[in-house]
C-alpha cells in the first residue's frame, strides 16, 4: 500500500527518485498516463492485475477500449536504479506537463507523479468538495 506525499525534483536527465517509503524489493515498475493530469506508477505485477481486470470488460464498448488504450498504449516498464531513481520518458513528462518541482503521492495501489503547481491546484479543488464527494459514494 502506498500512502503519503513527498516533494522531489525532476532531474536534468529525466530521472526522479522514488520516495524511500515506496521502494521495496520490487525493481520493475510500469509508468503510464494517469488521469486528472498525473502519471500513474504501478508495481509491474499490480499493473498486470489492473490490465487483466480491464481486459475482462467487453471490448465492444468504446469506453472500455478507450480506457485500455489510455492505460496500455503509453505505458512503459522501468527499473529502479541503485539510488532509487527511475527514468521518465519524455512523452510522459510532456503529457503530465512536469516541470522541475514534483509531488509524488501514494494512492493505495499505485503512486502518482504530479507537477507541484498542478497538484496543489487540484488538491485545493478537492478540499472544497470533500464532503460532497464523500456523500456521493456508497460503501
Amino acid at each position: 500500500m502506498f500512502i503519503g506525499k513527498y516533494y522531489y525534483k525532476l532531474q536534468a536527465n529525466s530521472r526522479v527518485s522514488l520516495p524511500k517509503a515506496f521502494r521495496n524489493s520490487q525493481n520493475r515498475w510500469v509508468i503510464t498516463r494517469g488521469l486528472d493530469g498525473c502519471l500513474f506508477v504501478f508495481e509491474s505485477s499490480k499493473f498486470k492485475q489492473e490490465i487483466d481486470h480491464l481486459a475482462q470488460r467487453s471490448f465492444t464498448k468504446k469506453a472500455h477500449r478507450d480506457l485500455m488504450r489510455i492505460m496500455s498504449n503509453e505505458a512503459t516498464e522501468v527499473e529502479v536504479d541503485n539510488n532509487g531513481r527511475v527514468h521518465l520518458p519524455e512523452y510522459l513528462i510532456e503529457y503530465a506537463n512536469l516541470k522541475e518541482e514534483l509531488v509524488i503521492v501514494g494512492s493505495f495501489n499505485r503512486i502518482e507523479i504530479w507537477d507541484r503547481e498542478k497538484y496543489h491546484n487540484y488538491s485545493s479543488q478537492l478540499e472544497n468538495q470533500a464532503e460532497v464527494i464523500a456523500e456521493s459514494i456508497e460503501i
